[in-house]
C-alpha cells in the first residue's frame, strides 16, 4: 500500500491535489513531455506510471480504472491506451524521466522537465554470457600459451620443446576439465 504523503498538499485540500494531479497526467499523456515544478513533477510520476502500466494491461477494466484516474479527459485515455502503451509494452517500469532544469523567474521555484521514455528498451545481457565470457578468455590465454610455446627459440634442446609442449598440453586439457565442470555446475542450477 502507499505511503501517504505528510505535510501540506499541492494546492490545498485532497480533492485539488487529486485534480491537479489528473490534470497533470493528461497534460503529459497527450504532450508527452510538460514542464512544472520538481514537487508537482515527483507527485505526478507514481500516478503516470501507475496508468501506463494499466494502459499495458489494456483491457477494459484497467481502461475504466484509468478513466476514474483521468475524470472526463477521454482524450488522454485513448492516446494513452492506444500509442503510449505498444511504445512502453516491452519496459518493466521507469516510463518517466524528471530533468531539473533550474528556477522560475518570477518565483524561484525549482522547475523540471517531467517525460514519457518512449525510447526502445535494450535488454541487458544474461549471465550465462558473463560466466561464458571468462572461459573464452581462457581458451585464449591457452592458445597464446601454445603459441609461445611454438615459437620457442631454436636453441633449446629438443627434451626441453617436448616438455614444454607436454607441459602445454597438460594445462589446456586442466582448463577444458574446469570448463566442463564449470558447465554442469551451471546446467544442475538451471
Amino acid at each position: 500500500m502507499p505511503k501517504p504523503t505528510k505535510g501540506p498538499r499541492l494546492g490545498g485540500g485532497p480533492a485539488h491535489e487529486r485534480l491537479l494531479l489528473a490534470n497533470l497526467a493528461a497534460a503529459l499523456f497527450t504532450h508527452k513531455s510538460i514542464k512544472t515544478t520538481e514537487t508537482k513533477a515527483k507527485r505526478l510520476r507514481p500516478l503516470a506510471e501507475r496508468l501506463i502500466t494499466l494502459a499495458k494491461r489494456g483491457d477494459l477494466h484497467a481502461r475504466r480504472r484509468a478513466l476514474t484516474v483521468l475524470r472526463t479527459n477521454k482524450d488522454a485515455a485513448h492516446v494513452l491506451f492506444n500509442e503510449i502503451a505498444p511504445l512502453v509494452a516491452e519496459r518493466e517500469g521507469g516510463y518517466t524521466r524528471i530533468t531539473k532544469i533550474g528556477n522560475r523567474k518570477g518565483d524561484n521555484a525549482p522547475m523540471a522537465v517531467i517525460e514519457l521514455v518512449l525510447e526502445p528498451v535494450t535488454p541487458k545481457a544474461k549471465s550465462t554470457k558473463k560466466a561464458a565470457a571468462p572461459k573464452a578468455e581462457k581458451a585464449a590465454a591457452a592458445e597464446k600459451a601454445e603459441e609461445k610455446v611454438e615459437e620457442a627459440p631454436a636453441e633449446e634442446t629438443p627434451a626441453v620443446d617436448e616438455a614444454a609442449e607436454a607441459g602445454a598440453e597438460s594445462q589446456a586439457e586442466g582448463e577444458a576439465a574446469e570448463a566442463a565442470a564449470a558447465d554442469a555446475v551451471e546446467e544442475k542450477s538451471e
